[in-house]
């Protein structure tokens, strides 16, 4: 009977049991990255995300290519508006700069 016990209070959320394994394989950061890779459209809307080439991140570096140049021109004027959301959103380990390409 005292094992039974022993076994609800080792009952945790999913979502805490996730976070752990990742942490034990540490692969946090991976996730943390693919995660803000997969909500790019929602973070900075349909207009922008329709129009970047290419996205991807490189040592707490978020680097975006855009198909215009007024495009990068015009996100690169509020680049800090954008990291300030995405540590909002994700942390503050996972981008701690964007470069426009």
């Amino acid at each position: 009977m005292s094992d039974k016990r022993n076994q609800k209070n080792e009952i945790q959320p999913v979502g805490q049991a996730i976070r752990q394994l990742l942490n034990s394989y540490q692969l946090t950061s991976k996730y943390d990255e693919t995660n803000l890779l997969n909500s790019w459209e929602k973070i900075v809307g349909k207009p922008i995300a329709k129009r970047t080439k290419k996205i991807f991140i490189k040592n707490k570096v978020l680097f975006v290519e855009f198909d215009s140049s007024s495009m990068k021109h015009d996100f690169a004027l509020h680049k800090t508006h954008i990291i300030d959301m995405l540590k909002k959103e994700f942390g503050d380990q996972i981008v701690t700069e964007i470069i426009v390409m």
